[in-house]
């Protein structure tokens, strides 16, 4: 059974926590969700962004999720892929160490990596972008180009892949972002 860590956390975009998890458990893979300082069973609060005609999107309360494992726990070398989660909680996960690092082993050992929205400061912060072309919700373009990489406007239902990498720039590219993921973890994905 292949495993897949989840890195998410408090107000992180509740779609692009909830909906991964489940298409990923769906497929049959194990899925370990994590934030640091939490442990498996605590729960994250999340928020719902909805784009509605404003300059930017809304934000709502949204569910508590309940972490399937402890982050204390996680040993990166042991997982097949790894799903970062977008809206605000990147801003403040990019600002630990371990988080960081573990996405660096991910990319050292050139692991499948699916980062939407958001999640995409995580990925600069990591330093794990220069060369690469990707996408992440608009507001995060200017980091990526700042980190090195190669920033690629798509419309909000299309994904992005270089490499081991797929980026989304937000939740209404679920379809896309995990069809894309599925196919760098070698799974066969229907016509």
């Amino acid at each position: 059974m292949k495993k897949v860590l989840l890195l998410t956390g408090d107000y992180a975009e509740d779609y692009e926590t909830m909906v991964p998890y489940q298409m990923l458990l769906m497929v049959g893979y194990e899925v370990h969700a994590v934030c640091p300082d939490k442990k498996k069973g605590e729960k994250v609060r999340t928020a719902i962004h909805d784009f509605e005609g404003e300059q930017t999107y809304s934000e709502k309360p949204g569910h508590w999720f309940t972490l399937s494992y402890s982050f204390d726990e996680v040993q990166p070398e042991q997982y097949d892929g790894l799903v970062i989660a977008g809206g605000r909680a990147p801003e403040y996960l990019r600002l630990n160490k371990r988080v960081l690092d573990i996405v660096r082993h991910f990319f050292e050992a050139d692991k499948p990596v699916a980062a939407i929205c958001h999640g995409i400061q995580i990925l600069t912060a990591a330093g794990v972008v220069k060369g690469r072309t990707l996408t992440a919700y608009p507001a995060v373009g200017p980091e990526v180009t700042l980190a090195g990489g190669t920033f690629k406007e798509v419309p909000a239902d299309q994904a992005v892949v270089d490499g081991n990498l797929v980026t989304a720039p937000a939740w209404p590219a679920h379809p896309a972002f995990i069809r894309e993921f599925l196919k760098l973890m070698r799974e066969e994905i229907p016509a």
